[in-house]
């Protein structure tokens, strides 16, 4: 074992004694629920919860010990920003110690390297999530731009565990992760684009579907307007699987345009329909070129309706007016100028100067180029940045040709230099938490390195972008697609300078895989008495969960809230109303086989606290530590718990 990888697991099981801060109920008084090592039945998972905490109690976490501490990298004097706990402090300290950030305080720190941040933004490396794969030209355009990870998720791959293998053993210098791509897939069974799957196609490849995110795909990937015969009778099996394995669903919309037959509205509203079936999250891939062109205020009307349902959709935007792709693509099927409203001259070769003509159209189609097509209305861009769910995602990455979209290289900094310094369209911390944050819990559910990621706070990945917010843009043009981006002067990456003082470091390369994992209940842990009951115990990285119909049988009404994916616990005389109306009697059994998911599902107590509960196929599980916020006392006897008040 590297020495990294033997500190980061080190770090983990510290944090996982911690537990995690499910709410906070007041400033200064969070309520904690933790993790450890258990009865489980899983892979290799390691990684450390998260934790996060309002500012007052993140400014009060350094001990005269950590100051007096020499640490490997000191960024100081910098604007030191924090989507996660909304912290926004300029002349402060970032401490990185190995891989990971140690300290984050406005007290002077000692380091053996010091970045002079004087000036700078200090913020979480950002992270790209609807690029594709990390290849070794297009990597470090994106690390000039900021991006410490490259994730996969418009696209991907069929055969997760051969992509993953492959990346490791080439050294990628950012990390990265992949969906399991379905177009792919389906095409070992020679269907066209235009093709629907059969029966046993489809069984096929819901299994293979399945086996892909037991390998470490961290979610599905859908591109539906590439490839219309994909029909709804392929979607849902996947959207099950989706479901139940806990991962998000990625959807290129089936239709990009507002004119009959097959609109944009007509677009979200299927995807809204295959969410409210099948309870799985969506995320609808950069919504300012499909699904919300010409339609944007109504798209995002219909999604901001699914959400207050208490459905799970996310979308992405990259910030330009002009989206791009490949000539030869369903795209450009006859009437794409209706469509789009444009003409050939509104089309540029990517990597060139060259507007088409309808002759050098159907030269260029018959070669596959990729153009970019000046398309898209300025103000959809805007009202898509706005909306609180929509995160930054590039749709791209540079390859040898250069025929690309420029956002290969410049989304992250146009975000900044264009939407929030200049337009002002949304705030620096808006941006910074829809370029790191936002992605990150889209896809943390089931991928824990991503828990440590998106954040600047103690214990996070020491992967961090430092830039100057007064000349911070793109550089990237149409013509050259290749031009790193300006402002940004130190990239770091798991604890090393792989961008230093506006320079790239190629020799480093750091890159680690982001993987789904996932746990199945193995065993009983144990057994909870309360009075004269016994119920079984399970465990979840060491610590103890029982089935939360159990309050009901202990003078508690428990009561389930659709919309807000939370139960109500409070004093009476004991009633359960929960996702499962009709099965309020605790399981006797231990649910041997099953999944252990975080779904993000909470209790409220009465006091106001909150507490994360663990689901096991359609119930609900508590952490016993929550008994205690109730008033009683736990005592564990060799592996039974007595309830006593």
């Amino acid at each position: 074992m590297s020495d990294k990888k033997r500190q980061r697991d080190g770090n983990r099981g510290r944090f996982r004694l911690f537990g995690l801060l499910a709410v906070i109920v007041v400033a200064l008084y969070p309520g904690w629920y933790g993790h450890g090592g258990g009865n489980e039945s899983k892979g290799s998972v390691t990684s450390a919860d998260k934790v996060s905490k309002p500012v007052s109690v993140v400014q009060q976490q350094w001990t005269e010990e950590e100051l007096a501490r020499e640490y490997d990298i000191v960024i100081a004097g910098g604007r030191v920003i924090n989507p996660e706990t909304k912290l926004d402090e300029t002349g402060w300290n970032v401490g990185i110690k190995g891989v990971e950030i140690a300290i984050v305080t406005p007290k002077p720190l000692k380091g053996k390297r010091i970045i002079d941040a004087k000036g700078m933004v200090v913020a979480p490396g950002f992270i790209d999530n609807l690029s594709y794969d990390p290849n070794p030209l297009g990597v470090w355009q994106k690390i000039a731009d900021g991006v410490t990870t490259n994730i996969a998720m418009h696209g991907g791959t069929s055969t997760p565990a051969k992509w993953y293998d492959y990346y490791e053993r080439n050294e990628t210098p950012l990390h990265y992760g992949a969906s399991f791509f379905y177009t792919q897939a389906r095409n070992q069974f020679r269907l066209g684009r235009y093709d629907s799957a059969q029966p046993d196609q489809i069984g096929e490849l819901a299994l293979q579907a399945e086996r892909a995110l037991n390998e470490g795909a961290l979610g599905i990937s859908f591109s539906l307007e590439y490839v219309p015969g994909i029909s709804s009778d392929e979607i849902i099996p996947l959207m099950e699987l989706a479901h139940e394995y806990n991962v998000p669903v990625y959807f290129h919309a089936r239709y990009s345009d507002m004119e009959q037959p097959g609109t944009n509205i007509d677009a979200i509203e299927e995807l809204i329909g295959y969410a409210e079936k099948t309870g799985a999250a969506v995320h609808i891939d950069h919504i300012n070129s499909t699904g919300g062109t010409f339609s944007m205020k109504q798209s995002l009307a219909l999604i901001d309706a699914a959400r207050a349902k208490g459905l799970d959709i996310t979308s992405c935007v990259y910030p330009y007016d002009y989206w791009g792709t490949y000539l030869n693509s369903a795209r450009f099927d006859e009437g794409w100028q209706s469509r789009f409203r444009i003409s050939f001259t509104d089309l540029q070769i990517a990597g060139t100067m060259e507007r088409l003509t309808e002759q050098t159209f159907a030269r260029y189609r018959s070669e596959g180029k990729l153009a970019v097509a000046y398309a898209i209305p300025e103000q959809d861009v805007v009202d898509a940045l706005k909306a609180p769910y929509v995160m930054i995602g590039s749709d791209a990455i540079l390859e040898p040709g250069l025929n690309n979209h420029p956002r290969a290289s410049g989304t992250f900094a146009r975000t900044v230099g264009l939407y929030v310094r200049e337009q002002q369209a949304i705030s620096l911390m808006d941006a910074i938490a829809k370029m790191s944050l936002l992605p990150a819990q889209r896809l943390e559910k089931q991928a824990p390195a991503l828990h440590r990621k998106g954040r600047l706070a103690k214990g996070m990945d020491a992967d961090i972008v430092v830039f100057d917010y007064d000349t911070i843009i793109d550089r990237s043009t149409v013509e050259n697609p290749d031009r790193l981006s300006g402002g940004i002067r130190d990239v770091i990456i798991d604890g090393r300078l792989v961008m230093d003082d506006g320079k790239l470091n190629k020799r480093i390369r750091v890159g680690e895989p982001i993987r789904s994992q996932f746990v199945r209940v193995k065993s009983t842990a144990g057994q909870l008495q309360w009075s004269k009951q016994h119920y079984p115990v399970i465990s979840f990285y060491g610590q103890p969960y029982a089935d939360l119909g159990l309050l009901s049988e202990h003078g508690y009404n428990v009561n389930w809230d659709v919309v807000q994916h939370t139960y109500t616990v409070r004093s009476g005389k004991g009633a359960f109303s929960g996702r499962e109306a009709d099965k309020s009697v605790v399981e006797e059994s231990t649910p041997v086989g099953e999944l252990l998911l975080e779904r993000g599902y909470e209790a409220e107590l009465d006091s106001g606290e909150r507490v994360q509960l663990l689901s096991v196929g359609k119930r609900d599980y508590i952490p016993l530590s929550m008994l205690e916020q109730l008033g009683y006392t736990v005592k564990n006897d060799n592996g039974k718990w007595i309830v006593g008040s």
